[in-house]
């Protein structure tokens, strides 16, 4: 395990962690995430790895190479999927957008869509926002000649079913965070019958877009507050959206809404609440009395390694949507997006020590929001000890803290890249790891819309940082030295 941070030119593409199955990838640099995003060949052609979603694993990668040698004829890619529901739904939303006929086919129990070289970057897309794909761990036990049956959902839902404090019948499984939130849009009652959501303060990007792509299209109030905030309670009051859709706090300007106010209006139009706490983790929110369902990206804290995808849907036990929402979640867990047995058990040795190892997460996160607001180099800070903090601790868990995720701007943006560029920490895309992780977020996630996301209060040069483990003097050093820069 690579102990010493990963941040210098020398780094660009290696695993993060120092893993197989890793989740996330050294960009050491601006100019590194800029190439990455613009796929040059410098850069892409050093990348060992990358966020699954939107990299290829090189497992998965041999084995659909494998699979396209045995299927796939000229002008066609291959694409695995994990079930047989997966493809099909895939099949059927990529046909129509890419103007093309896709073909069925199975590769060593995996089904398998061949699909004309035109519509490539649709069915790309479609794994990137749904999360449905084949794990590496998965690609690895097939490529050598050992595929595993079997399942540990269930070990897994009495863990998580302490965690969230509710029954393990009410915890779904997926085998990634977005696969969760997608299962939860498919099963709103409210979708099925031609309503939009409701997205509530900035979100992960994916939550926004696979609202957008697979429901009604997304009604979306970029800022909770004041006189568009009262209009969208009135809207939700009156049973307008199929679901609302928040995150808590948001990603990356760690905002929180008013959940108690906002519950209060979905309970009353009839309207299901949909939270995610991946940005903080269970152990420092408690929403699930506030919520319809909970979304958590087991990826992240609850993983707490980042050598592991999955994600959770928790359903409220008393909700009106109860009944619907577990018959429909059950189906969606098992057919579209299963965790595979090798990644079910890798989390439960993960989760060993959560909630525990938060606290310092958590220290280390206030320590430096603490320090990064009264620099002089610094113009903002987004942390929930700095940002809607009363709106936050409404919803903080009794033995909570504020969470190890932050973003900041500088006074002079234009320092920005000098300043990430010098910073002795891990630098690459996820979060929830041991180490320190840090990111220009907005390159990474909104490159193709720099001045939408500006126009939503998210600067191009917004650098975020998922705080780890280390002693927390360390970390407050690493970042002065680098504000030196600015």
């Amino acid at each position: 395990m690579k102990s010493s941070p990963a941040w210098q030119e020398v780094d660009l593409g290696i695993p993060l962690p120092d893993s197989p199955h890793a989740c996330s990838v050294c960009l050491p640099t601006w100019k590194a995430v800029v190439g990455y995003e613009e796929a040059r060949d410098k850069v892409v052609r050093r990348m060992r790895m990358g966020y699954p979603r939107f990299f290829r694993h090189p497992l998965v990668d041999r084995l659909t190479g494998m699979a396209a040698t045995e299927i796939a004829v000229d002008g066609e890619e291959v694409f695995l999927f994990p079930t047989k529901v997966a493809a099909q739904r895939a099949q059927r939303w990529i046909e129509p957008r890419g103007e093309v006929a896709v073909r069925h086919a199975g590769f060593q129990g995996l089904p398998v869509l061949a699909v004309p070289a035109k519509a490539r970057q649709v069915a790309v897309d479609y794994q990137r926002f749904t999360g449905e794909l084949v794990s590496s761990r998965q690609a690895e036990d097939i490529i050598s000649g050992k595929p595993r049956g079997g399942n540990k959902t269930h070990l897994l839902q009495r863990r998580l079913g302490k965690i969230a404090g509710t029954d393990p019948k009410q915890v779904h499984i997926f085998n990634s965070g977005m696969a969760s939130i997608t299962a939860v849009l498919r099963s709103l009652p409210g979708v099925k019958e031609g309503r939009k959501t409701l997205q509530i303060e900035f979100p992960y990007v994916d939550a926004l877009k696979v609202q957008e792509l697979f429901g009604n299209g997304v009604v979306f109030l970029n800022q909770a507050e004041g006189e568009s905030f009262d209009e969208a309670l009135r809207r939700i009051r009156q049973g307008e959206f199929a679901g609302v859709f928040t995150e808590v706090p948001s990603n990356p300007l760690l905002r929180t809404a008013d959940i108690p106010r906002l519950s209060a209006a979905c309970a009353e139009g009839g309207v299901p609440l949909i939270i995610d706490d991946s940005a903080v983790g269970p152990s420092n929110v408690a929403v699930l009395r506030y919520a319809d369902v909970v979304t958590s990206s087991l990826t992240k804290w609850l993983s707490g390694t980042g050598d592991v995808m999955g994600g959770m849907a928790v359903v409220r036990p008393d909700s009106p949507f109860a009944g619907q929402l577990l018959t429909a979640l059950a189906e969606e867990c098992a057919s579209s997006s299963p965790l595979y047995v090798g990644d079910a058990e890798v989390l439960l040795s993960n989760l060993k020590g959560y909630p525990t190892r938060m606290a310092q997460h958590n220290a280390n996160g206030e320590a430096l929001a603490a320090m990064l607001s009264q620099h002089p180099a610094v113009a903002q800070v987004y942390h929930p000890s700095v940002v809607s903090r009363e709106n936050y601790d409404r919803i903080k868990a009794p033995r909570g803290g504020y969470g190890p995720l932050l973003s900041f701007v500088l006074k002079n943006p234009k320092k920005a890249p000098k300043v990430f560029d010098a910073l002795q920490v891990s630098k690459g895309p996820s979060f929830g790891t041991p180490f320190t992780l840090a990111c220009p977020y907005t390159l990474l996630a909104h490159y193709r819309e720099l001045d939408w996301a500006e126009g939503c209060g998210v600067s191009p040069e917004l650098i975020r940082v998922s705080c780890g483990t280390e002693e927390t003097s360390l970390l407050l050093a690493h970042f002065a030295a680098a504000l030196e820069l600015a």
